[in-house]
């Protein structure tokens, strides 16, 4: 947990400093952020990219002096959410926070109404989230399974049981 907090206080920075830079080329002498800033998260409230979209906009927020508001929009394996950002205004005031999904969901989506190349510009990472593989106690531990490994070689040997 300290780790994943100490990449998120980095990624904070990190995205600070993306921002004001992008805000001050994108708005000229104008103060940026001059009115509250949208966060657009692609998936459901309560996710691990929903509570650190929601970290940085407190913390932003209370650097910037407006409100970072953190919008919910889930569905269709985030292009809903994504496809909002893309067709936003691109003044610097509707971000998008999005999850490693991001990258396969062209492929999964062929038809997605956006292109990731062409509609968003990544500002930085924000953190590393930890994955973990977990089964049943019933197929795994007491059934011999205690690694990957074993797991291959038990879906292997009896394919569509697991």
């Amino acid at each position: 947990m300290m780790r994943a907090m100490k990449y998120i206080k980095e990624a904070l920075f990190a995205l600070t400093l993306g921002l004001a830079a992008t805000a001050v080329a994108a708005q000229d002498s104008k103060s940026w952020p001059d009115k509250p800033v949208h966060i657009v998260v692609p998936l459901t409230a309560g996710s691990a990219t929903d509570v650190m979209a929601r970290l940085i906009a407190a913390r932003l927020g209370e650097q910037l002096g407006q409100p970072f508001i953190v919008d919910n929009k889930p569905g269709a394996g985030g292009t809903i959410g994504t496809a909002a950002v893309a067709r936003a205004k691109p003044d610097g005031y509707t971000l998008l926070v999005q999850s490693s999904s991001y990258t396969v969901t062209p492929i999964t989506y062929p038809n997605t109404p956006y292109d990731t190349q062409r509609d968003l510009a990544g500002v930085t990472p924000l953190g590393l989230l930890p994955q973990a593989l977990v089964i049943s106690p019933a197929h795994g531990i007491d059934k011999g399974i205690d690694s990957v490994q074993a797991l291959i070689a038990a879906a292997k040997a009896r394919p569509g049981t697991l």
